[in-house]
C-alpha cells in the first residue's frame, strides 16, 4: 500500500532542471489547457500496481496545491494540504510526509501546470478514443515516467500510470468524475486518526 506514496516521491523533483528540445503537438496544448482549467474534482478510483495490489476509493482535487485519496479496503489515506503531502499507514499507525515541491504531486497540483519545460514529453499515442501522453523528468529521464491518459469525447483525465526507477508501476483509474464543485477545506488538512500532531520531515 505504501507503494503509491513512494511512487509520488520517487518520480520526484520534476521542477528543478533546465529544458531541452520541446515536442510540438496540439495534444500537449489541449492537455495543458484542460488540466489548468481543472480546479476542483471528485472521482471514484481503482488503484493497481505491479506488486499485486488492487485498491479502490475516493479521490478529491482542489488545485492548486490540494488533493486527497481515501481508500475503501484500508484506513490509509493520502492528503496534500498545499504545502506537504502526507501518507497515513493504518497498519503501522504512523504517517510519512514530504514537501509537495519534492514530489510528483507538485506536477499535478502546481498553479501553472505545463507538460514541457522541466518535463519532457517522450510519447504521444492515440487509440480507441483515448490520448496517452508520457512525460519524464527532463534532466533525469531514468528516474521514471508518468503516463497521462485522456478520453477524447468528452475530453477528460481518465487515468495515470507512474513507472518508477525500479520499473514498478502504479496505475490510478478514475471513474464517475465530477468537476467544478465547492469542496470543504477540511478535506485537505492532515488529521491523525489517533489525535497526534504531524511532525513534518
Amino acid at each position: 500500500m505504501k507503494h503509491i506514496f513512494l511512487a509520488l516521491t520517487a518520480v520526484a523533483l520534476f521542477c528543478a532542471f533546465p529544458a531541452r528540445a520541446e515536442i510540438k503537438d496540439p495534444e500537449i496544448d489541449k492537455a495543458e489547457a484542460y488540466l489548468n482549467n481543472l480546479h476542483t474534482a471528485t472521482a471514484d478510483f481503482i488503484q493497481t500496481s505491479t506488486l499485486g495490489s488492487r485498491l479502490s476509493g475516493k479521490f478529491y482535487l482542489d488545485r492548486p496545491g490540494k488533493m486527497r485519496f481515501d481508500y475503501n479496503e484500508v484506513k490509509d489515506f493520502i492528503v496534500a494540504d498545499g504545502v506537504f503531502v502526507y501518507f497515513y499507514d493504518s497498519q503501522l499507525g504512523e504517517q510519512s510526509n514530504a514537501p509537495i515541491g519534492q514530489t510528483l504531486a507538485d506536477f499535478l497540483l502546481r498553479e501553472d501546470l505545463t507538460l514541457q519545460g522541466d518535463l519532457n514529453v517522450v510519447k504521444i499515442f492515440k487509440k480507441d478514443g483515448l490520448v496517452s501522453i508520457t512525460v519524464v523528468q527532463d534532466d533525469e529521464p531514468q528516474a521514471g515516467q508518468v503516463e497521462l491518459v485522456f478520453t477524447e469525447v468528452p475530453y477528460a483525465l481518465s487515468r495515470w500510470k507512474v513507472t518508477d526507477a525500479q520499473n514498478e508501476q502504479t496505475e490510478v483509474i478514475l471513474k464517475n468524475m465530477k468537476t467544478g464543485m465547492d469542496l470543504d477545506n477540511d478535506l485537505f488538512g492532515y488529521k491523525d486518526p489517533k489525535g497526534r500532531k504531524a511532525v513534518n520531515d
